[in-house]
């Protein structure tokens, strides 16, 4: 029997998942947003804090150019289509090569930038001062070799969500927050801001290598052979279907490569803003958008495997809704609530008013970007289940380089406001244009589903925003920030859940229910 779009099949084992990768995620935000209040606290907003959010910009390039994070998106399909069709030794040895020789290629890649790290830096941030540029690089030294551990470990979690495994996702991002939370706690009395690189080394070493490889050990009963074998077919195979993801540009990676790179070219202090306010803006993207699309990708790859096209487009269909509705009332809840957020999160110690004030402002900007954001992240795992790589990632490609002269014109124009702008402007159309393309590929999704959504997220959203914000002002003005968040977060939740009963679509209220009975289960079993 075929089901409409407004009465969705009964959901499949990923929402599961997904509800588990979402506390997960919203563990890790939390504690994320607990390590840049410690950075706020410890190192502030200047020229300190733009070396430090320099740092990772050579190792976020070499973990992007060698797919680590992307290896679930690239690996998943294959592993599990060989799997089922060649079984187990096959699918073994297919772990054991590209385990193998990616992080051989990694180990390589990151001694090479380790020797070339000061050039490098110099030839990123010309504006930086000497000083600023030589603690950059310092700080990079440190931190590349984590990309070693998120590349291999990338693979082995990779293999353990094809298995349904996805404790170990969920662990990484908590423990390499706590990694750099501890150490900058211990250490940065005494090293300053390298105390919180050192726990970024030790976060990744820890949390995104040795977990991962107990669990395949000893959990999921694997065997862990590293075979170096650069000329395997497999190999080549796994780099054709990733070499899109390690080729082409998208701007859920690059956006902040541009606002760091173009930030830098502005006053000190304008890439560690940003930084603060995208850190907050995050949150929401990683619970509603993050956690989804990874629990979503293996059931969708295992769907196209088994030819049953409609139930993916179907999924694919009911994810995007749940999606957007949670993607407008996350960014409702940024723009309404930045100024208590911001003075909460990070007005201690060395992080003055002024510098709160300025990191709102950027806030309410990038709220804007939340949809977009989570859009796309659901969106392309319709064509990543399909083995498809190379169309999202060339439409990618050409929006991220096209929106350049966007970043350059309102970044010199509007400054830090500006580029958040230009981010939000670009995200929401990447978004848009690989809806659209994915529409006149597949026939899916029904774009006149979404619309409906849309109209009725916006309303739910915007009512509870402005209750929020009526709250905020009315009964708390003038009250610790604390205080004020508290009431405005409180009216803002209950009007949202109250608004997605009245005038939500089935698919919001359904997984309303459905997070609600996994969560009583819980509660239930743990009594």
């Amino acid at each position: 029997m075929s089901n409409s779009v407004d009465e969705p099949p009964r959901a499949p084992r990923f929402v599961a998942a997904a509800v588990i990768l979402a506390a997960s995620v919203m563990l890790s935000r939390v504690l994320g947003i607990v390590r840049e209040a410690v950075l706020a606290n410890r190192v502030g907003a200047g020229a300190e804090m733009d070396a430090y959010r320099a740092a990772f910009q050579i190792p976020d390039l070499l973990n992007y150019f060698l797919a680590g994070g992307a290896l679930s998106i690239a690996f998943i399909p294959m592993y599990a289509r060989v799997r089922g069709r060649d079984g187990e030794a096959a699918a073994q040895r297919l772990f054991a090569v590209i385990l193998g020789t990616v992080s051989g290629i990694a180990v390589l890649a990151t001694l090479l930038l380790w020797w070339w790290a000061d050039a490098l830096i110099a030839l990123q941030f010309p504006r930086f001062d000497p000083d600023t540029q030589a603690l950059t690089a310092h700080l990079t030294r440190i931190v590349l070799p984590a990309q070693v551990c998120f590349v291999a470990g990338g693979i082995v979690r990779a293999v353990l969500m094809a298995r349904d495994r996805f404790a170990t996702q969920a662990l990484t991002p908590v423990l390499y927050n706590l990694g750099i939370i501890a150490a900058g706690v211990a250490f940065a009395g005494s090293l300053g801001v390298e105390g919180f690189a050192w726990g970024a080394l030790g976060g990744a070493i820890v949390g995104a290598l040795l977990v991962p490889l107990a669990d395949a050990r000893w959990g999921a009963r694997l065997k862990l052979g590293l075979r170096i074998a650069p000329l395997d077919p497999d190999l080549w195979r796994y780099l054709l279907v990733a070499a899109p993801l390690m080729l082409g540009l998208s701007l859920l990676t690059v956006d902040e490569w541009y606002e760091r790179w173009f930030g830098a070219l502005l006053e000190p202090g304008t890439v560690a803003r940003l930084g603060y306010a995208r850190q907050l803006m995050l949150a929401p993207v990683a619970i509603a958008g993050q956690a989804i699309a990874t629990a979503a990708l293996p059931t969708l790859s295992r769907l196209w495997s088994e030819k049953r096209t409609a139930e993916l487009d179907t999924i694919v269909l009911n994810t995007l809704r749940v999606g957007l509705g949670l993607a407008a009332l996350g960014a409702a809840a940024l723009f309404a609530l930045s100024e208590p957020l911001v003075a909460f999160v990070y007005q201690h110690g060395r992080f003055t008013v002024t510098d709160a004030e300025s990191v709102a402002a950027l806030l309410r900007i990038l709220s804007f970007a939340v949809p977009g954001w989570i859009l796309q992240q659901i969106a392309v795992r319709a064509f990543f289940a399909r083995g498809d790589t190379w169309r999202p990632m060339l439409l990618a490609t050409a929006v991220a380089l096209l929106a350049i002269p966007l970043y350059l014109a309102l970044g010199s124009r509007f400054g830090a406001q500006g580029l958040a702008a230009a981010g939000a402007i670009a995200m929401t159309c990447n978004a848009l244009l690989t809806l659209l393309y994915a529409r006149r590929l597949h026939g899916a999704p029904d774009l006149g589903a979404l619309a409906g959504t849309a109209c009725r997220a916006l309303v739910i959203a915007g009512a509870a925003a402005c209750a929020a914000a009526l709250a905020v002002e009315i009964g708390t003005k003038g009250a610790a920030s604390l205080l004020q968040l508290a009431v405005g977060g409180v009216v803002f939740a209950i009007s949202a859940l109250l608004g997605a009963r009245l005038i939500g679509d089935p698919p919001i209220r359904e997984a309303i229910a459905r997070a609600a009975s996994i969560r009583r289960r819980s509660n239930g079993s743990r009594g």
